[in-house]
């Protein structure tokens, strides 16, 4: 099979080409589309078509125009770019109050994903801003999944291989009550050998936005003594949050 590394950088420049010309707000026809960007109407006609699968375009009549799913990415960074910003100074002072590595997060389907990371473990963590793990298996994620908006009857995707799951399958329904109360949650060695974490939700009870955590080593991580400063960090930055404009939730 003969490699052609530059095949996708030269998909990816067509396809950012063709999204530009939408800066405007106006709809525009195939051969306009064609016209501005240099492609051949064919190929243009088989991104167009391909984009709006996606969501990122809309057809109307014989006008494309911008669809949905660059609007909801949008709303996405800059509700995640609010929380980022609001949490960051807290965290570093978590960080310095108790030496362990603190994370914010937010849930994704059935993951979280990591917003940001403070702080350095002597144990190696697979976590990294950006990435994903399974919601059930960090503090993070029970703290969100206890407190998410979501119905409970309604599916999560991303769960498992197969297709989704229920939140009081994920986790029992005793624990979700007890996150709920304490607004606290915990993990033991369910995500990392020999790594224990405490979190707790931003949020006001009813709008959870995220969570944030401190990780360490089993022996370096009193559940009991963080819980308060935890808890405290999460409430400072609901504050700030909601000194701004009113929240969605991103979770």
């Amino acid at each position: 099979m003969t490699r052609t590394d530059d095949f996708p950088d030269a998909v990816i420049a067509r396809v950012a080409g063709l999204l530009d010309e939408f800066h405007t707000g106006d709809r525009l026809t195939l051969s306009e589309l064609s016209t501005r960007t240099g492609l051949p109407r064919s190929s243009t006609h088989r991104l167009l078509t391909q984009l709006a699968e996606h969501g990122w375009v809309s057809k109307r009549g014989k006008a494309y125009a911008l669809g949905r799913t660059p609007l909801e990415w949008g709303a996405l960074a800059r509700n995640h770019d609010r929380l980022h910003r609001a949490a960051n100074p807290v965290l570093h002072d978590l960080y310095s109050a108790t030496g362990l590595v603190v994370h914010l997060a937010v849930l994704d389907g059935g993951d979280i994903r990591y917003v940001d990371k403070v702080g350095r473990s002597p144990l190696p963590l697979p976590s990294r801003i950006g990435g994903r793990m399974a919601a059930h298996r960090t503090a993070l994620g029970k703290a969100l999944l206890a407190h998410t908006r979501l119905d409970t009857a309604r599916s999560l995707t991303g769960c498992t291989p197969g297709g989704g799951a229920r939140i009081e399958n994920l986790l029992p329904r005793t624990e979700i009550a007890r996150i709920r109360e304490r607004h606290i949650a915990h993990e033991r060695e369910e995500s990392v050998p020999g790594v224990a974490c405490v979190a707790a939700p931003i949020g006001n009870g009813r709008t959870c936005v995220g969570a944030l955590s401190v990780t360490g080593p089993i022996d370096n991580v009193d559940t009991v003594g963080l819980a308060t400063p935890v808890r405290l960090a999460a409430r400072a930055v609901w504050r700030t949050l909601s000194q701004n404009e009113p929240q969605r939730h991103v979770g």
